[in-house]
C-alpha cells in the first residue's frame, strides 16, 4: 500500500494512540504535533520505540494551525496517496485499502472522503454542499433544502460529492502537485472545503466512500477552548466567502431565523 497518513495533532493524546493503533502497518505515518501539553510527545517516542512503524514525528512548539501543520506533513510524505486523519479517528475494518482501492481506479477523482460513525456506531455527517450566498436565500427564506450543515449521501454505494470534511481525506500526490498545498491562511475550519472547490476548479472530483467506515470523535482537539475555536470559525468564514458575501450570508441566516420564529408565534 503505497499510502502516507499526516496526522495533525493537539492535545489527545489518548485518542492519538488508539488511533496510531488502528493504522495499518505498511503505510508511512507522520504526526504533527502543534504544541500538545498533554504528554503527546512522550507518548509518540514510547509508541515509536515499542511498535517500530514508519512513524516520524514533526514537533512544533505553538499552534500552527491545521492547514500550517498539514502542509508541513505534506511536504514530507512520500506515499502515493496522501491520507490527511484526524487524531480522534479510529478505522474500521479494511477501512484504508477501501479508499486507495478506489482512487486506484478512478482517473480523475481528486479527494476521497469516508463514512464517519458516531462512536455508539450510528452515521455522522461526512459531506458537505459548498456553501453559498444563494443557497442561504433559497433555505432560510423559501424552503429549500438544507444545504449548509453536514450529511451523509443515501445509499451503499460511491458518489460524487462537492466537499467531504477533512477528518478522512485522500488526496493522490499527483493532485497535490497540480491543486497545490493548503490555503495557510486558515488557522482551522473551512480548509477542506476551500480545498474541495479548488480541486473541483482544477477539474477533478471529490467522492464519498460508504465502505470505508471510520469511527470519529468529532471535535476532540477543541472541546477545551470552544471560545477560540468559534472565533476560527468566523474567521475562516469570511477567508472562504469573502467579507462581503460573509456579512451578507451571516444577515440572509440570522434575519431568515428571526422571521421563521415570529411566525411560529402567529
Amino acid at each position: 500500500m503505497d499510502l502516507s497518513i499526516i496526522i495533525v495533532s493537539f492535545n489527545t493524546k489518548k485518542l492519538l494512540k488508539r488511533c496510531l493503533e488502528s493504522l495499518p502497518a505498511k503505510a508511512e505515518v507522520i504526526v504533527v504535533d502543534n504544541g500538545s501539553t498533554d504528554g503527546t510527545l512522550e507518548m509518540l517516542k514510547v509508541f515509536k520505540d515499542s511498535k517500530k512503524k514508519m512513524l516520524k514525528v514533526i514537533e512544533n512548539k505553538d499552534n500552527l494551525g491545521f492547514a500550517k501543520a498539514v502542509n508541513q506533513g505534506l511536504k514530507q510524505a512520500k506515499g502515493k496517496y496522501l491520507l490527511l486523519l484526524n487524531s480522534d479517528i479510529f478505522a474500521q475494518k479494511n477501512a484504508f485499502e477501501e479508499l486507495v482501492d478506489f482512487a486506484e481506479k478512478q482517473p480523475k477523482v481528486g479527494v476521497v472522503g469516508g463514512a464517519l460513525l458516531n462512536p455508539n456506531g450510528s452515521s455522522q455527517g461526512s459531506c458537505f454542499y459548498l456553501p453559498s450566498l444563494i443557497r442561504a436565500i433559497k433555505e432560510f427564506w423559501f424552503n429549500g433544502p438544507a444545504t449548509l450543515n453536514k450529511y451523509t449521501p443515501s445509499g451503499d454505494q460511491p458518489v460524487e460529492v462537492e466537499a467531504v470534511m477533512g477528518a478522512v481525506f485522500l488526496i493522490p500526490k499527483k493532485v497535490l502537485k497540480q491543486v497545490g498545498f493548503f490555503n495557510e491562511n486558515y488557522f482551522m475550519y473551512f480548509e477542506d472545503l476551500d480545498y474541495c472547490r479548488r480541486v473541483r476548479k482544477n477539474g477533478f472530483k471529490v467522492y464519498y466512500l460508504p465502505e470505508a467506515k471510520f469511527i470519529h470523535e468529532h471535535g476532540a482537539s477543541g472541546r477545551s477552548i470552544p471560545g477560540q475555536t468559534h472565533r476560527w470559525l468566523v474567521e475562516s468564514s469570511k477567508i472562504y466567502h469573502g467579507l462581503m458575501k460573509y456579512y451578507l450570508i451571516t444577515a440572509v441566516i440570522w434575519l431568515g431565523q428571526k422571521c421563521r420564529k415570529i411566525l411560529k408565534k402567529n
